[in-house]
């Protein structure tokens, strides 16, 4: 039997995601629990755009944040974040300047390449480092923030309730951020989309909800999508259901939720895949019908 995986990411990471694990010979499903629209102020979002010569460093706090901020298609349905941009200005100012682009792992760091920012300009942790977060990118950034630097923030107005934002990713970016001011440099936020909860059809509520119980294992890379998953299921027990987290504070969520069990690895995609791989053996071995003594 095939053991089947909810995706939880955005649709757009997903859709990268179905068909490795496919490949790997799992039953992908997607349900995701994170969708974006354009920023309250989209005002400010361009000013920042057409500034970035001002600044001696980015950090882009997601794939999100990299195409919301530097690719025109990633929201067509919004004009007014988009009127008076030219793109093709903005992306080749970037490329040739030398400010640094900093991502907190590696999607971040492919989507900055995607849109063509120089792989040598890309900032990340280690591929070695126990976690992909603020914490490892501080680590190989800080030597570079002196006083008198200029960072700006690229990250997503939040839609989900405070604690969610203390207790998930966006502790990180604030974390980073005081390191930077302590360091010397002036921070400058800016907020680039909006992260939302998505709007899920009856057949998605209902794919869910049997992947509660159906022995599904679900993967989750953000405590937003979890805060999402019970708004949307606000009725569904979770007892059963079991989960793959990429950090700890998203297993606390997770764990917070009722799930039945649930684990940890770190974000790579070998790890996750390897992780995955070692629970569908065990699965098999619990199964398996012992043979009779002689």
């Amino acid at each position: 039997m095939t053991l089947q995986l909810v995706v939880t990411r955005p649709a757009r990471e997903a859709a990268a995601w179905l068909p490795v694990l496919t490949q790997a010979g799992f039953d992908p499903l997607a349900l995701p629990l994170l969708s974006f629209g354009p920023p309250s102020d989209s005002g400010r979002l361009n000013a920042a755009r057409m500034g970035l010569a001002n600044f001696d460093a980015v950090m882009f706090v997601s794939p999100q944040a990299v195409y919301a901020f530097l690719d025109e298609n990633f929201d067509k349905n919004s004009a007014s974040s988009h009127s008076s941009v030219d793109f093709i200005a903005i992306n080749d100012d970037l490329r040739r300047s030398p400010l640094r682009c900093w991502a907190p792992g590696p999607g971040t760091a492919q989507a900055l390449e995607r849109v063509g920012v120089p792989w040598a300009r890309i900032d990340q942790p280690t591929p070695d480092a126990a976690q992909f977060d603020s914490e490892a990118l501080w680590s190989v950034v800080g030597p570079q923030v002196v006083p008198g630097w200029r960072v700006l923030v690229v990250r997503g107005e939040l839609d989900v309730p405070a604690d969610v934002s203390q207790n998930g990713q966006g502790a990180g970016r604030e974390w980073l951020a005081d390191q930077c001011r302590a360091a010397g440099a002036v921070v400058h936020m800016c907020v680039a989309y909006k992260r939302q909860k998505p709007d899920w059809s009856p057949a998605m509520r209902a794919a869910a909800c049997s992947a509660a119980t159906n022995g599904s294992v679900w993967l989750f890379s953000s405590s937003e999508g979890v805060a999402n998953l019970a708004q949307l299921l606000p009725d569904q027990p979770w007892g059963q259901a079991q989960a793959l987290t990429t950090h700890p504070r998203i297993a606390h969520a997770v764990k917070g939720l009722g799930f039945g069990r649930v684990e940890v690895c770190r974000p790579a995609q070998a790890d996750v895949l390897q992780t995955l791989n070692n629970w569908r053996n065990s699965s098999v071995c619990q199964r398996a019908t012992p043979v009779p003594a002689p």
